[in-house]
């Protein structure tokens, strides 16, 4: 069986920190946490590529080199149908959840992430398994303390977490990796009982 999972984030060196690219930290982790090589660059479909195998399964995993609301370019060309959606897995960042939680879904909608737009344009299907990792800080009361209006919340996605939330998001993103590794094992339904 194989299975892609996708980390979404932005490309270059500026978004490395930011909390829109915890699709790719989380990524990451589970590619060192693994022992999948190195990272290369794939320029035919732009998408940072690594191969490798977990327990019998082959794995690619993805890190498109395109901007957010354009990932699905990249994405596509290793999804054939709907089939291979369903054994698809993407990691991203989710400013309805609270910073350093995180939740599994499959075949939902966008919720207005751009990335998750983007992918479910391309693919021509929602199927395929969301990893949604919480970015968002949280009152006294623990609600969640969202940006108010489109371009507060750009500006807050495309920041950098302040030195408190590096803390709590370094657990995440292992607990994030453990996860995928989880999804890979039992299954999505599975999984999706056990994270959520």
């Amino acid at each position: 069986m194989q299975y892609v999972i996708v980390g979404l984030g932005n490309p270059g060196g500026e978004y490395a920190e930011t909390r829109h690219n915890v699709g790719r930290m989380v990524l990451e982790q589970f590619r060192k946490k693994n022992d999948f090589p190195e990272w290369s660059l794939d320029k035919s479909v732009k998408a940072l590529v690594s191969k490798g195998a977990f327990g019998k399964d082959k794995i690619i995993l993805l890190e498109p080199d395109n901007f957010m609301n354009v990932s699905g370019k990249s994405v596509a060309p290793f999804v054939a149908n709907a089939k291979e959606a369903e054994r698809t897995i993407v990691v991203y960042d989710d400013v309805d959840l609270p910073l350093g939680t995180m939740k599994i879904s499959f075949n939902r909608s966008s919720g207005g992430h751009k990335g998750v737009e983007s992918i479910i344009k391309a693919l021509k299907t929602r199927e395929f398994a969301r990893l949604r990792m919480g970015i968002c800080p949280m009152t006294p009361g623990g609600k969640p303390r969202k940006p108010k209006g489109e371009e507060a919340i750009l500006e807050f996605i495309v920041g950098p977490f302040k030195k408190a939330e590096q803390e709590v998001m370094s657990k995440a993103t292992k607990q994030g990796a453990d996860a995928l590794a989880l999804i890979l094992t039992e299954g999505r339904e599975k999984a999706t009982g056990e994270v959520n």
